[in-house]
Order: structure tokens, then sequence, then C-alpha cells
């Protein structure tokens, strides 16, 4: 079948760039539709020549950059030419959605999130531009709700990545979903049982408020823990002042310091709550424990005891979380995990998992 794969943009790597790679693997032969690319994002799985933009990209300045073409977004997607396709498969996370499919042809949906910053205000905080962006992206979302409902309702199936994505989809746009998680590429990220574990934790990912880093490295001071924090973003300037003896950044890290990481940390912290999150399986892979917030996707990731612990979420004040991680840390018993047990864990989210199950799913809706 002539299949189009829509994504919502190609400006920067990351997990749902990876999701895309994958199913032009599981459909060979699948276009891929973006309003925005930037050539200087490429993925080994995907070939550019394939990859087709909108006019937005005549207006793209490159550098991962795109907040400004936000609001054209839902009408390039609204215009792509899809008159071609037999099959129509979105990787959604604000507007894939908004594609209009010929008629007959089936449309599924793999949902990251419906659009947080559209449905829950509480998302929009800390945004770029202060108090003005944050009034600026509301007075948007508004103008968004309904669109977005609207459009939900096109694909024959929805797939959340993770048990929390599939309640926001039935709570926000009243559909079922079928869970299916992200690839995980257990192929790279693996354990060495010759290289021994050192006497620190580890942090990683973007320096973002939603992540909550702050958390992580306030928590690590408590407990008198040594933390190696990688990544950047704009709560870096924030992290410092919570930093002191101990905390040691060394910003972005390429797949092979991470792993080097991974393999040698004694722990990995996870205190934000993500729709999955793909970090966690990643360091699993390798036979590390996490210790995270028992919240969002971790809940179907990180099994307590296991594969890590869970940190019971607070409703009422941002210290008591930073107490409970601190109390974890310094409880933490590196022979009650078996790396074994917790890197068999891991497979279960390799990227051939994933491709099996999406192959299914689309053969159901196609009959």
């Amino acid at each position: 079948m002539r299949t189009v794969i829509v994504h919502e943009r190609f400006t920067e790597l990351g997990g749902s760039e990876r999701v895309v790679e994958q199913l032009v693997q599981a459909f060979p032969g699948s276009e891929v539709f973006v309003p925005v690319h930037d050539r200087a994002v490429s993925l080994e799985g995907i070939d550019p020549d394939t990859v087709r933009s909108s006019p937005l990209q005549r207006l793209y300045r490159g550098g991962g950059r795109y907040a400004e073409l936000l609001p054209l977004l839902p009408v390039a997607m609204a215009r792509a030419d899809l008159s071609e396709a037999e099959l129509v498969l979105t990787s959604h996370h604000a507007f894939a959605q908004r594609v209009r499919p010929p008629d007959g042809v089936p449309m599924v949906s793999y949902v990251h999130t419906p659009a947080r910053w559209i449905w829950e205000p509480t998302s929009r905080a800390g945004e770029p531009g202060g108090k003005v962006g944050e009034v600026g992206l509301a007075a948007f979302a508004a103008s968004q709700q309904r669109a977005d409902k609207r459009a939900a309702a096109r694909p024959q199936r929805l797939v959340a990545n993770s048990t929390t994505v599939a309640q926001r989809i039935e709570q926000w746009w009243g559909r079922e979903s079928v869970v299916i998680p992200p690839p995980v590429r257990t192929d790279v990220f693996t354990p060495d049982p010759t290289i021994e574990r050192e006497e620190f934790f580890l942090l990683a990912g973007r320096l973002v408020p939603y992540k909550r880093p702050e958390l992580a490295i306030s928590a690590a001071r408590r407990a008198g823990v040594r933390l190696v924090v990688v990544g950047e973003g704009r709560s870096r300037e924030t992290c410092d002042a919570f930093a002191g003896p101990g905390i040691e950044f060394v910003g972005r890290v390429d797949d092979a310091t991470m792993l080097d990481l991974m393999r040698r940390a004694r722990g990995l912290l996870f205190p934000g709550i993500e729709d999955f999150g793909i970090l966690p399986v990643e360091a699993m892979a390798c036979g590390l424990p996490v210790v995270a917030l028992g919240a969002g996707g971790a809940l179907d990731s990180v099994v307590p005891g296991v594969t890590g612990l869970h940190v019971t979420p607070s409703s009422t004040a941002y210290h008591d979380e930073a107490d409970a991680f601190a109390s974890a840390l310094r409880d933490f018993d590196d022979m009650s995990f078996d790396a074994d047990a917790i890197r068999r864990h891991a497979e279960w989210f390799a990227e051939d998992k994933f491709r099996e199950r999406m192959q299914a799913v689309v053969a159901e809706v196609v009959g």
C-alpha cells in the first residue's frame, strides 16, 4: 500500500523522530510528510529524499527554532496533499492529526500525547517570554481545543505510547486507544559486566522546567551523594543555583559517553512526569536501576523492586518530593537489584517489538 507517514516536524532529534524511523522500517517504501524539515536532522533509517515538506519550509530559519511558525502548522497539516496515499500513519503530539486523508483511506495515529499545552494550563508555565508568552500561548490553546478534538475523531485507530497518554486521550478526546510503548535502542544501550559501578548517580536529559532537574539536584545534595548531570537547557541557571559540592555538569554528550555513564553509575534519577520517557528504559537496557517519580510513563516502564524504585508524588509541596527522593538515595541498595533481570525487562521495549506491534494494529485496521 502507498503509505504516507505524517510527523510534526524534523527540527531536532528525539524519541518521536525515532518512532518515525521505525515506522518507515515497519512499512518499507513509505513517504514521510513534515511541514518543516531541517536537513541537519538525519536518521539512518530515513532517506532524506523520501521526506516531503510544506510551503512553510521557505520560512524556516534553521537551528531547531520554529516557535514563530506555530500558528501556521495546523494550516500546513490541513493542506497536506495526501491524494496518492492508500494508508496514512501519523506521529502526533500537536497537529499531525489535522491532515485530511482521501475518503476511504485508513488512518492510524501514534499519539505521543495530546498537546498538553492545549488542554492543561499548568503545562504552559515557564514558557519563554514570561507572562506575555504564557498569555499568548493560552489564547492560542483556547482557539485550538475544538479543532484538536475534531481531528482526533478522524483516525480509525489511536495508539497511545503509555497508559498515562491513553488516559489523556479518553479525558480530552473522548476516545479509546491501545497502548504500544515507543521503540528503545536496546541494541545500542547494553550492559558490560566487566565495568564496575562507581559512587555516583546520573541525571540526564534536557534541563527544562517540566523535567524538574532542580528537584534531583536538591535531593542529591540533601542525601549527600554525588550526581553527574548530563544535558543543557533553559533551566541550567536555576540548576546552578541548586548545585554545590558533588554535583557535576557535563553538558550534552554523545551516545558513547552516555553509554559509559550508564554502565558506571549506581542509578538513574528521573524526577519529571513524562508522557513515556525513553531514557529510563535505555538505562535499564544497561542494567542500571532507576529512581523515578511514580507518575506518568515511569508507571509503565519502571517495576518497583525489580528495575528500580517509585518515589510517591506529592500534591502539597515541592520540598516533600525532594525529601522523598533524598531518602530513596540515602537508602539505595545496589545489591538488591539484578542487572540481568533489569536488562530482560528493557528488551520488552526493543525496536523490533515496536515494529511488530504497529504492524499488527495496522493489519487489523486495513483487514
